[in-house]
């Protein structure tokens, strides 16, 4: 869990160093997708018993609204790419 959380905040921080959008969005989506692997082993912790249940449900609101926040950005980008696509 401590890698994939680290994944996502990483991929996130090396969408900021792209100076094209399709480079932003492609590591973006690749942050993504390591929030959902983590959404995936908060359902397994919850599964296990590994911690309270009300605990593992406020990780995964937060995780769903930065899952929001990702989408939102995302699709940002994708209509700043169309309006300039020499970017």
């Amino acid at each position: 869990m401590r890698r994939t959380a680290l994944s996502l905040t990483n991929n996130i921080a090396e969408s900021h160093g792209r100076y094209h959008y399709q480079g932003s969005i492609q590591y973006l989506r690749q942050s993504r997708g390591s929030l959902e692997e983590l959404i995936d082993d908060f359902n397994v912790c919850l599964d296990e018993s590994y911690s309270a249940e009300k605990d593992i449900n406020i990780l995964k609101e937060e995780s769903y609204n930065l899952l929001k926040k990702l989408n939102g950005y995302i699709s940002y980008l994708r209509k700043r790419k169309n309006e300039s696509p020499n970017l």
